[in-house]
């Protein structure tokens, strides 16, 4: 049984490592877990070409807008957030999902569990968009999205505003920007988080990094006591909901997050 994550890059992707990890301690020696670039616009290709040994595919940027026109299948969180990381492979065809936004919810209880009434999340792609929605899921009723280019967030900003809850969506300029509520969620890249953007947003309760590579960001480094969400706390949780979907099986928590954690510790000592 054959899965995989696909991307572009891809080689730095901790995915294979939780995967694999908790494929031994499920006691299931037949499936494997490999990383696979593929570029932007090559998605249908890719799933066009495979055969019955397949049984899903974690999808990274850029191609998560790309899962969903290839699916023959949407779940209503995949639909909702008009983006997907993830195909489930079967006779019925692909089925597209998306376990970031309930990856993000399970992350933040883990760290946090006091009130999430507003957040602020830094970006303007697709995780931008899942873990927006997750800050609602989370009982947020005012969610803040700054970007680089504001223009750029429109669309996330109309994927956030369609939530059921019908969340106050505002947007602005990470450049100079308020960073408002009880959540900071990052979606950028290290080199983004100047020293100004960080001190902005030293006034939220909980830091949310979405990157664990790498680590720390200027951001993560600056929580101090707060709450620290951290990339590999995201991967871990979209990537046990990932496995139970692919294999059938609950997920070894433990086994896989001590795996990812070995991983970044061998990554930062080399």
């Amino acid at each position: 049984m054959r899965c995989a994550v696909l991307g572009d890059p891809v080689a730095h992707s901790l995915s294979p490592v939780l995967h694999r990890a908790g494929y031994d301690a499920a006691g299931l020696p037949d499936w494997s877990y490999d990383a696979v670039r593929v570029p932007a616009g090559g998605l249908r290709a890719f799933v066009e070409g495979l055969d019955g040994s397949w049984r899903g595919l974690s999808v990274t940027a850029p191609l998560k807008h790309e899962v969903v026109e290839v699916a023959t299948e949407i779940t209503d969180r995949a639909r909702l957030v008009g983006a997907a990381n993830t195909l489930v492979l079967g006779e019925g065809g692909p089925l597209a999902d998306n376990t970031d936004l309930p990856g993000a919810v399970a992350a933040v209880r883990e760290r946090y569990d006091g009130p999430v009434t507003a957040a602020t999340v830094l970006g303007a792609g697709a995780t931008a968009a899942s873990t927006g929605l997750a800050m609602v899921e989370l009982g947020a009723r005012t969610v803040v999205l700054l970007a680089r280019s504001p223009e750029r967030a429109a669309r996330v900003a109309a994927v956030v505003a369609a939530h059921p809850a019908r969340p106050r969506v505002e947007v602005g300029s990470m450049a100079d920007d308020a960073v408002r509520g009880d959540v900071v969620v990052s979606t950028v890249p290290a080199a983004a988080q100047n020293p100004d953007l960080v001190a902005r947003c030293g006034a939220a309760a909980v830091v949310f990094e979405v990157l664990y590579d790498p680590w720390p960001t200027p951001l993560a480094a600056a929580a101090g006591d707060r709450p620290l969400v951290g990339g590999l706390d995201l991967l871990l949780h979209q990537a046990a909901l990932q496995f139970a979907l692919f294999t059938g099986v609950p997920a070894p928590l433990d086994a896989m997050r001590a795996a990812g954690e070995r991983a970044l510790a061998e990554r930062a000592a080399g």
